[in-house]
């Protein structure tokens, strides 16, 4: 199998030496690195070339890198089922590049490219209807950026005077900051609530032995 996706990612790269400036096997996996401006291109040759045949397109997701310049791989998945085989592309953009969209070329990219922006702010262009899919409306920021932080910037309640949902900054309370890292099976160095009565009968039955 190694030697048949070597063979498939050296012909994609002669195929398109300027498109696609490199690839790797892993794991039994052929994953091709692109110029993100020339995605459309490349997406076309997989799917219409005879030797590649990836005409399901499977995922569109990325990955953050916050300490690289470009921050963002753009990483897509696509399925050739009468080849029975799989390849993965990978382009990379920052925070503000747009990434042309493939859906022209595979219209089932649609969501994935929406949830790739909605989660991650990557911009795709070309997109007839570039909004947000999982998240809520008015939500702000990326909530899969690794510097996302885990309780957001809102939270949202119920407020039964105004008879709506409302948005509030998230505000934490001290007592929520403080932490008692010991081990709950070596036990802590002070009587927990509700703990008095067993320390003390321990303290008993033991004058008695």
């Amino acid at each position: 199998m190694d030697d048949t996706l070597d063979r498939l990612g050296q012909s994609i790269k002669a195929a398109l030496p300027a498109s696609v400036t490199g690839y790797e096997l892993a794991y039994g996996e052929l994953t091709l690195r692109a110029n993100a401006a020339d995605v459309v291109k490349v997406a076309t040759f997989l799917r219409d070339d005879p030797a590649c045949q990836f005409v399901c397109i499977i995922d569109v997701t990325a990955v953050d890198w916050p300490s690289r310049e470009q921050r963002f791989d753009v990483v897509y998945h696509f399925l050739s089922p009468r080849l029975n085989q799989r390849i993965r592309l990978k382009v990379m953009t920052d925070e503000v590049t747009p990434v042309p969209s493939l859906i022209d070329v595979f219209r089932g990219a649609d969501w994935f490219e929406r949830e790739a922006y909605d989660l991650y702010g990557v911009l795709f262009t070309g997109h007839p209807d570039m909004r947000r899919i999982l998240t809520d409306y008015g939500f702000e920021g990326h909530p899969l950026r690794k510097d996302f932080p885990l309780t957001g910037f809102v939270e949202v309640r119920w407020d039964d005077e105004q008879k709506r949902v409302v948005y509030d900054r998230v505000q934490l309370a001290q007592e929520f900051r403080t932490f008692d890292f010991l081990s709950p099976w070596e036990g802590t160095d002070y009587v927990l609530p509700g703990d008095e009565k067993a320390k003390e009968a321990g303290k008993t039955e033991g004058k008695g032995s």
